[in-house]
C-alpha cells in the first residue's frame, strides 16, 4: 500500500496548480492532505472521486480558511475518526484518521509556534497528543501517523543547524519528538535513508527552494509492531503545489 502525506497550503490553490493530475499520476492508496484551509462545502468533491478515491474524509476547523486536515483513500476504511475528543485540539480541525482491518492511518497536523501565544499551544497540544496516541496504541499497535509535524528531529533535517532559536528547531520541539519516536515509532523516512539535504518543506523567501535550503519537518511515523512492511520511503520534492512536498511511504 502506498500512502502519500502533504501539506497543500490550501486545497484550493493546490487544484489551481495541477494538483489532481499530479494525484492522479502519483497514484497513492491513500492521501493524508494538512492545511487545506477549506471545507468540504467550498470543494467540488467529484474532482477527487473521478480521480479515484470515492472514500474521502474532511476534518475542518471551526475558523474557515484556517488549518483542516483530509484523507483520500481508494479502500473503503471500517471506521473514521474526526479529532481526538479532546476539545482544546480538535477546535483547529487537525487530526483525522481512518481504520483498515490491521492498521490506522491517521493525518495530523501540529501546529506551528509562530509566536510565544502560539508556541505556548504547540507544547501544550503536543503533549496532550503524546498522551492521546499512548492510549490509542494500545486499542490500535498498527498505525501510521502521516503529516505535517512543524519540527525538525535532527541537526541533518535542516539545512542550518545554527537556527536553534526558532520554533521548528527548539530543544524542548527536538526533545519531545525523539520522546515521541522512542514512546514506539519509527521515522520510515530516515529509517531508510541517511542522506543528509533531503527536505519536505522550504521558506517562500530567498529562493530557498530553488537553493534546497529546507527543512525536513513531514513525517510518517510507523508503529514498532509494523517496523518489517516498511518497504519505501521518499520525498517528491518534484511537486509544487506548496511551500511544502509530498512524502511517501509503501507498506506491505
Amino acid at each position: 500500500m502506498k500512502i502519500i502525506s502533504y501539506n497543500v497550503n490550501g486545497i484550493r490553490a493546490a487544484l489551481k496548480k495541477g494538483f489532481i493530475d499530479w494525484l492522479e499520476a502519483a497514484n497513492p492508496d491513500v492521501v493524508c492532505i494538512q492545511e487545506t484551509k477549506a471545507h468540504k462545502e467550498q470543494l467540488d468533491l467529484e474532482l477527487f472521486e473521478q480521480a479515484g478515491y470515492k472514500h474521502h474524509y474532511w476534518f475542518s476547523a471551526e475558523k474557515k480558511g484556517y488549518s483542516s486536515v483530509a484523507i483520500l483513500s481508494k479502500h473503503e476504511p471500517n471506521h473514521v475518526e474526526y479529532g481526538t475528543g479532546i476539545e482544546s485540539m480538535d477546535f483547529e480541525g487537525r487530526n483525522l484518521r481512518i481504520d483498515f482491518n490491521d492498521f490506522s492511518v491517521m493525518s495530523l497536523y501540529l501546529p506551528s509556534g509562530t509566536n510565544d501565544a502560539r508556541l505556548e499551544f504547540k507544547l501544550n497540544y503536543m503533549a496532550e497528543f503524546q498522551e492521546y496516541v499512548n492510549n490509542l496504541k494500545k486499542e490500535i499497535p498498527n498505525i501510521i501517523i502521516c503529516g505535517d509535524y512543524n519540527i525538525c528531529h535532527e541537526e541533518i533535517d535542516i539545512h542550518n543547524p545554527k537556527m536553534k532559536g526558532v520554533s521548528g528547531f527548539l530543544p524542548e520541539e527536538r526533545e519531545w519528538i525523539g520522546n515521541f519516536i522512542d514512546s514506539g515509532f519509527i521515522d520510515s523516512f530516515r529509517y531508510l535513508n541517511k542522506e543528509p539535504h533531503n527536505y519536505s518543506w522550504w521558506s517562500y523567501r530567498a529562493n530557498a527552494r530553488n537553493n534546497n535550503k529546507g527543512w525536513r519537518i513531514d513525517y510518517h511515523m510507523v508503529s514498532e509492531p509494523m517496523k518489517d512492511r516498511i518497504k519505501r520511503a521518499y520525498i517528491l520534492p518534484k511537486a509544487k503545489h506548496s511551500d511544502h512536498c509530498p512524502i511517501v511511504v509503501e507498506i506491505e
